[in-house]
């Protein structure tokens, strides 16, 4: 037991602890939201590239219907940002009123996951950003044109993109986690290696099915989540491999040694 904290505070002072991580992580989003709503145009301009560029070169426009929709969208965009900025304060908060909790080997088994959780959300929103949004809004642009005498032209409201935009980037961010959920189901002892091979044909139609329902109904975005997503799944399935034969080899020199 010296492997853990030596903290057994009563109940009272776990709740006034958890309060006060919350209000920093509180003010931690507050912080960085109003540092982002300052720079709102400047995001929003950098969310809007790949549409820009999608558009023949000085064409295209966003639009607005309500008076008051470019306000709201500059407050989502804002408070999109602001989270990704103080997400590694919010988790530090979360890690540190957890991790007394946990034994030292539990300790060394989550850490891992903890860091690699935003670098894979960060890996998934920079293929939705450079490679999925361009290449999906050159498709859905090339219906323009004209139908029975009359323009159809692509006149999109900012509202409506900016929506089309997040779903992209939460839909690819957070399937982009699966390699961390099935790591942590193996952990657990929930799932096993052989079971995830053995249904192998089975995750397949289930990630196509997943491309399909949260990217927009073009072929070319699905497959761009598609392939990533069953890739990242036989990653995982090869460090559990490696994680089971290390485990392997330490059980055997433990036993050599009791010998």
């Amino acid at each position: 037991m010296r492997d853990i904290d030596e903290t057994q505070a009563p109940l009272l002072d776990h709740l006034i602890e958890l309060r006060g991580r919350l209000v920093r992580c509180v003010l931690a989003l507050t912080i960085a939201f109003a540092g982002c709503l300052y720079f709102a145009d400047t995001i929003l301009g950098f969310l809007v590239r790949p549409l820009t560029e999608a558009f023949p070169k000085g064409e295209g426009q966003l639009i607005f219907t309500q008076l008051y929709e470019v306000f709201f969208v500059e407050l989502k965009v804002a408070l999109f940002a602001g989270f990704f900025i103080s997400f590694p304060i919010i988790a530090n908060q979360l890690w540190a009123f957890v991790a007394p909790g946990l034994y030292a080997k539990e300790k060394k088994a989550f850490l891992p996951f903890l860091i690699a959780t935003p670098v894979l959300f960060a890996a998934g929103a920079s293929l939705a950003y450079f490679v999925v949004m361009p290449t999906a809004f050159k498709f859905f642009l090339g219906y323009e044109g004209s139908a029975g005498g009359l323009k159809v032209e692509a006149l999109p409201s900012a509202g409506d993109y900016l929506s089309l935009v997040m779903q992209f980037i939460l839909a690819f961010g957070i399937s982009f986690l699966l390699p961390v959920l099935l790591l942590l189901l193996n952990r657990a002892g929930i799932v096993s290696r052989q079971k995830l091979s053995a249904a192998r044909r089975y995750v397949v139609v289930l990630v196509v099915a997943l491309a399909a329902v949260v990217t927009p109904p073009d072929p070319g975005s699905q497959l761009i989540l598609a392939i990533p997503l069953l890739l990242l799944f036989e990653a995982a399935l090869g460090i559990m491999w490696l994680t089971e034969r290390r485990a392997a080899k330490v059980a055997a020199e433990e036993q050599v040694a009791a010998d």
